[in-house]
């Protein structure tokens, strides 16, 4: 008899085509954000110098960046839950990364510093608004292919994206010397990330018919796992150096050339992305534990960085990238499998909310110390990263016995 035939085969004609269109989807979200990174990474390369020439301190770079990145992770509490609630996923991912995308291109016309630092603020915020809904609809799609590595290609993605941004931005400068001129370019990125989201709504309308296994005694609530799981991501966000005060370092210490900055960048970013794919794998296999294999990594960034020689500079943005894929890619799932999929929206606003609020409150002390204390600087970053790796033993130990969370 034909296998063909038996009664079995739609089932499995439909779970290929579902995991086919999974697959699909995560790719398309993937090329959106691969053009998005290339936007405003591309503009991050090079914002700490910008500042520093429209006459920013350092403390005022630390601040400013931090507080980018607090509007950009605080606002998603609010648009998580109120994605939960209206199950208006697509129309709020689409606005936000309209907001996000469109401020970088601003740039070129600001002249002023607090026009520049309202800009970058801007760009944040329209992150915030995406990220949340965006997060749990790919949560949906990575069901079958594994949280872990279906986030860590999205994750890779972005990085490709991201190195492509600043590399161009390095580019025009070796050129034209003028920054302004690259903040122009990248509007071209921008339309067709915009673009390309549209056309993501309309082949894939309801994304939440990508999930298609249930499990008796799924998980209705954030667990502990989840709570204590966020303080140890906290802990090593506040003790993480914002590349915009670390190209203000290097800039203002000549270590190396203007020219280089961007492409400095545009190596941890790389560094971020491969990280990404290969500890997206491995969270798969062995869970939260291997967070802290990056950590260990990680946190001998910021002494090579801040106080060592060109080429120990190079190694520690390198460090600083692979920590980053690590944190990044793993957190994203941890978060997928520690919540309900009704309930998704608003754990990775929750989430986001904390973690960017101790990320500010890292970069701001981090940019009030490098005018300071460069010592207290360098040691405050390896101690706080060092505090989370007992926390994630603990949030890998109980989300072993929570019940599974699809």
């Amino acid at each position: 008899m034909d296998s063909t035939s038996s009664p079995e085969a739609p089932k499995l004609r439909s779970a290929a085509l579902t995991q086919g269109s999974a697959l699909m989807f995560v790719v398309l979200l993937s090329l959106v954000d691969l053009l998005a990174d290339f936007t405003y990474e591309g503009a991050r390369s090079v914002m700490g110098p910008f500042l520093a020439l429209l006459g920013a301190s350092g403390t005022l770079v630390g601040v400013s960046a931090g507080f980018g990145e607090l509007a950009g992770y605080v606002l998603r509490l609010v648009s998580g839950t109120v994605a939960d609630r209206t199950r208006r996923y697509w129309l709020i991912t689409i606005s936000g990364y309209a907001v996000n995308l469109l401020a970088v291109p601003l740039l070129a016309l600001a002249g002023h510093l607090p026009l520049a630092i309202a800009l970058l603020i801007a760009e944040r915020t329209g992150r915030a608004i995406r990220a949340p809904s965006r997060d749990a609809m790919l949560s949906h799609a990575t069901q079958e292919m594994g949280r872990g590595w279906g986030f860590g290609l999205h994750e890779a993605a972005d990085q490709t994206g991201a190195v492509l941004g600043p590399l161009v931005m390095a580019a025009v400068i070796a050129w034209k010397s003028d920054v302004r001129l690259g903040f122009g370019l990248l509007a071209v990125p921008a339309v067709l990330a915009v673009s390309t989201i549209v056309l993501a709504s309309r082949l894939f309308p309801q994304p939440e018919r990508l999930e298609v296994r249930k499990f008796e005694g799924e998980a209705k609530g954030l667990g502990a796992a989840f709570w204590i799981f966020l303080i140890a991501a906290g802990l090593i966000a506040a003790g993480y150096s914002d590349f915009a005060l670390m190209a203000y370092h290097l800039q203002r210490t000549a270590k190396v050339a203007a020219v280089q900055i961007p492409l400095l960048y545009a190596l941890g970013m790389g560094m971020h992305g491969a990280a990404a794919l290969a500890f997206g794998r491995l969270y798969d296999r062995k869970g939260l534990k291997a967070l802290i294999i990056g950590v260990a990594v990680s946190c001998a960034f910021a002494p090579l960085v801040f106080w060592g020689d060109p080429a120990l500079v190079v190694v520690g943005v390198v460090l600083w990238g692979v920590g980053l894929g690590a944190v990044e890619s793993m957190m994203k799932a941890a978060v997928a499998d520690m919540s309900s999929r009704d309930r998704r929206g608003t754990a990775f606003g929750i989430f986001y909310a904390g973690y960017g609020t101790l990320w500010f409150l890292g970069s701001a002390l981090m940019g009030w110390l490098y005018d300071h204390s460069l010592p207290g600087l360098v040691a405050f970053s390896m101690v706080m990263q060092a505090l989370a790796v007992p926390l994630i033993l603990l949030a890998h130990l109980l989300s072993e016995r929570r019940p599974a969370s699809a």
